[in-house]
C-alpha cells in the first residue's frame, strides 16, 4: 500500500532502523537480509530527503529529522496493530496472547500473586511477563512494548488512561534491638540516621524518596537496593532506618521479623497505585479483561488486609 508514493511497508523498517540505529539490527529483528533492509534505508532515504541514520565513528546516529518521526512513526504502527488485533471477542481460558507489564517489586509482591490466583480461578491460559519499569515507561506503551504499566499516580502519563488499582500508606521502619527503635522518632534523629532506601536501576526516584525530595528532606543513604521487599531484612541487626510500604512491613512483621513500626517524619500522602494502557487499546477486549482481573485481585487484597 502507498500513501502519497510512500510505500507503507517502509515505516515498518523504519521504525525498526530508528529504535536499533543499526541496519544488521532492525534487519535481524524483521527477519530481512541486510542488504534488504539496506535497500529499505536507501528508498526511504529517497523520500524523506534525508540521511536519517549517519554513520559517528562507530556508531549510527538519528538526524535530527529521524529523532522527529521516532513517535509519529511508533504512534502510527501501534494504532494500526491495536485496530488488527482488536478482536469481537477475547476469551482467556481458550487465548494465546502474552500480556506484557511493567511494576514494580511492591507490586511484583503484593498484587500479582493475588492476580495470578484469579487467573488461575477462571482457567485463564493468558501468559504473563512482568517486567522492571524504566526511567521513563510512558515510552514502553508508545513503543508498544508494554500492554499496561501499574505505578503510582504521580508518575503515570496524561496521554493516556488511567485507572486507580490499588492504595496503600507508607511508614519508617526500623530493627527493635536498634537504639533508635526506643523513645519517639524525631526529625533529628531521622535525619541523623542511615537509611536503607530502595532505587530502580535506571528510572525515576522511588515514591518516598520522591515524596521527601518534594519536603526538601535529606537521608543519610547507607545502603540502596532495587528491591522494595528485601528492605525488613536488610535493617535487621543495624541501626538503619527504611521507608516502606505497610503491605509489605505487616507482611514481614506476621513472618516474625522484630520490627518497630514509626509514622514518616513528615506526611506523605498515600501510595495511589494505577493501571495505564495505551490510548489506542482502550477497547481492547483482552485489555479489558486484564483490568478486570487486576481489580478483582487489589479487592481480595484488600479484604485479607482488614481480616
Amino acid at each position: 500500500m502507498h500513501f502519497r508514493k510512500l510505500d507503507l511497508n517502509l515505516l515498518v523498517a523504519l521504525d525498526a532502523l530508528i529504535r536499533k540505529k543499526s541496519v544488521s539490527l532492525a534487519a535481524e529483528e524483521l527477519h530481512l537480509s541486510q542488504s534488504a533492509m539496506s535497500n529499505s534505508l536507501s528508498r526511504l532515504r529517497s523520500y524523506f530527503n534525508d540521511e536519517l541514520l549517519t554513520q559517528v565513528g562507530r556508531k549510527m546516529l538519528l538526524t535530527p529529522l529521524a529523532e522527529k518521526l521516532e513517535l509519529p512513526v511508533r504512534d502510527i504502527l501501534v494504532r494500526i496493530d491495536a485496530s488488527i488485533t482488536l478482536k469481537p471477542e477475547f476469551d482467556p481460558q481458550t487465548t494465546d496472547r502474552t500480556f506484557r507489564i511493567c511494576v514494580s517489586d511492591f507490586i511484583l509482591n503484593t498484587l500479582v500473586p493475588s492476580a495470578m490466583q484469579v487467573a488461575r480461578e477462571q482457567q485463564s491460559r493468558v501468559r504473563f511477563n512482568f517486567v522492571p519499569q524504566v526511567i521513563d515507561p510512558k515510552k514502553e506503551l508508545e513503543r508498544g512494548e508494554a500492554d499496561m504499566l501499574i505505578l503510582p499516580d504521580v508518575f503515570c502519563s496524561s496521554e493516556h488512561p488511567t485507572e486507580s488499582v490499588l492504595t496503600d500508606e507508607l511508614a519508617c521502619i526500623v530493627w527493635q534491638g536498634s537504639p533508635l527503635a526506643t523513645g519517639d522518632m524525631t526529625l533529628e534523629r531521622f535525619i541523623s540516621a542511615g537509611h536503607a532506601i530502595m532505587q530502580p536501576p535506571d528510572s525515576n526516584p522511588s515514591f518516598e524518596t520522591h515524596n521527601y525530595e518534594r519536603s526538601d528532606l535529606r537521608r543519610r543513604i547507607e545502603v540502596q537496593t532495587y528491591s522494595f521487599s528485601c528492605l525488613p531484612s536488610v535493617i535487621i541487626g543495624t541501626d538503619l532506618i527504611a521507608t516502606l510500604q505497610r503491605l509489605l512491613i505487616d507482611r514481614a512483621i506476621n513472618c516474625g521479623m522484630p520490627l518497630r513500626v514509626f509514622p514518616t517524619p513528615v506526611p506523605i500522602p498515600p501510595l495511589n497505585e494505577c493501571m495505564q494502557w495505551h490510548k489506542h487499546q482502550n477497547n481492547d477486549l483482552g485489555i479489558l479483561w486484564l483490568r478486570g482481573l487486576m481489580r478483582e485481585a487489589a479487592r481480595r487484597l484488600r479484604q485479607a488486609m482488614s481480616e
